[in-house]
């Protein structure tokens, strides 16, 4: 699991005005003043023809796509839409779709060079908490980092952590989202409850996020929000956003909605409100439409993003080149029309006291959504990777609960 404290202290006071020069706390920080590159992919997981894969075999199980998807990245990062369990479900929630895979899935993320997953997700603790203990411990075995799960609040909210080039990089992963809302209380990692670490209530988020900030050149947070399908954030992102990024997250990051969403600067910090899907089983525009957020990050400062376009066919990203690749971009930036984001960086929204006070990363504004679309400044790196054709024949549900009909959360 991820190495790191939980959540601050509810301290809603600060004793300092204005940003501590050379500190973490300062916008302008670089850290170390080396660049590093970083990949962010959607949604996966091992439902459908992806399950045949994975009994077949798990190194082959995403076959090479997603691997070229993230290639050139020194951490790659998805969103696992699923529990992960010994083999079995010990106990199956009550919800629509139950989903689950066994440990075998780390040795495909890692086949994929995948870094690290989250299951902070509406499948994390599908099959209860004896499947999460058993995630926490598949984890732990394989030392392959699964965040926003723990035991407890401290555990579920504390940051993957690793140093590149001298930049020290900290990840946290949370939910807004829980399918069925009924789940919320029995879901969510209290200081005494396992769990999933919760959003909805984004207190110990914010707090967890001004906790990092004090010790990290580059803070990342990946967000399990949005409303299903929707290429628009719904009105719990753009103030979350804000108060993340107000908080001292320099990248805001998000899964979960099966559809993309917009990404830009929100005021120096980037923002991309939904991934999409990365590796799953929907086959129809617009949610099989796929791709990772390649960023390059100097410390504070985001120097570049760019958008590396495929399109899902057999459950795994089929990366696109030429004229394809092209359409992909200009309509993945066309998404930024209805968000709150720009196209070029503005004033930080992160101030002192914002950053060492709860109550004041709270109470900043989210700006108000686009009404015209803009164009990403940064340069678009496209994919020359041809199409891979899946050979996978038979398909094994690997969960309690029948998945026949399309997945919606």
């Amino acid at each position: 699991m991820a190495t790191g404290g939980g959540p601050g202290p509810r301290s809603t006071t600060t004793t300092t005005s204005t940003t501590p020069p050379g500190s973490p706390l300062s916008p302008a920080w670089r850290g170390s003043g080396q660049p590093v590159t970083m990949a962010f992919g959607g949604d996966v997981h091992f439902e459908g023809v992806l399950a045949a894969r994975l009994q077949s075999d798990p190194a082959t199980a995403l076959d090479g796509t997603v691997a070229t998807l993230v290639q050139g990245a020194q951490i790659s990062m998805a969103n696992f839409d699923s529990a992960l369990t010994a083999g079995t479900c010990p106990d199956p929630q009550t919800k629509q779709y139950v989903w689950f895979a066994p440990p075998t899935a780390i040795t495909a993320f890692h086949s994929a060079n995948l870094s690290l997953v989250t299951e902070a997700n509406t499948h994390g603790e599908d099959c209860g908490v004896p499947g999460l203990q058993q995630a926490i411990a598949a984890a732990d075995a394989a030392k392959f980092p699964v965040i926003g799960i723990g035991t407890a609040a401290a555990q579920a909210f504390a940051p993957y952590r690793v140093t590149l080039d001298g930049q020290r990089i900290a990840i946290l992963s949370a939910t807004q989202v829980f399918d069925p809302t009924t789940l919320q209380p029995t879901w969510s990692a209290t200081a005494s409850q396992p769990g999933v670490a919760s959003a909805v209530d984004p207190h110990d988020l914010v707090a967890a996020v001004q906790a990092a900030r004090r010790t990290s050149d580059t803070v990342i947070v990946y967000l399990t929000w949005g409303t299903e399908t929707q290429s628009c954030p719904n009105p719990q992102q753009g103030p979350l956003a804000a108060a993340l990024v107000a908080a001292g997250a320099d990248i805001v990051i998000g899964s979960s909605a099966h559809v993309q969403q917009g990404s830009g600067y929100l005021g120096q910090a980037l923002v991309s409100y939904n991934l999409g899907n990365l590796a799953f089983y929907d086959s129809a525009p617009p949610e099989d439409y796929s791709g990772t957020l390649v960023v390059t990050a100097t410390g504070r400062h985001v120097d570049s993003f760019s958008w590396r376009p495929a399109l899902i066919s057999g459950g795994l990203p089929q990366p696109l080149t030429g004229a394809d690749a092209t359409s992909a971009v200009q309509r993945w930036q066309g998404l930024r029309s209805c968000t709150n984001l720009t196209a070029t960086p503005r004033p930080s929204l992160a101030t002192a006291k914002t950053q060492t006070s709860v109550a004041a990363a709270l109470a900043t504004p989210a700006p108000p959504a686009n009404t015209t679309t803009t164009t990403a400044h940064a340069t678009t790196t496209t994919v020359h990777a041809t199409t891979t054709t899946v050979h996978a024949t038979t398909t094994t549900v690997h969960q309690a609960t029948s998945t026949t009909a399309k997945k919606k959360s």
